[in-house]
């Protein structure tokens, strides 16, 4: 069963599997959200939106709408090559 990033409980590391072609895709990319780089959310804010998340020891807030078009895999299942 695919996951999406803003299905992913705080504190959780995934992978990215991929991001989905949106308008805002080729942003997504040009943030480093690229396949394979480790993403963990955070903090959510009071509402539960944006999200922030740790990745390359950068912090990243994303809307949950955004969130939806990345990928991710946890981490128990990511094998690399």
């Amino acid at each position: 069963m695919p996951m999406t990033l803003d299905q992913v409980a705080l504190h959780q590391v995934v992978y990215i599997e991929s991001v989905d072609q949106s308008p805002i895709s080729s942003k997504l990319v040009e943030m480093g959200l690229t396949k394979g780089q480790e993403i963990s959310p955070v903090f959510k804010a009071p509402f539960g939106d944006p999200i922030a998340y740790e990745m390359n020891g950068s912090l990243l807030s994303i809307r949950q709408e955004e969130a939806q078009f990345i990928q991710v895999k946890s981490a128990a299942h990511f094998v690399s090559l």
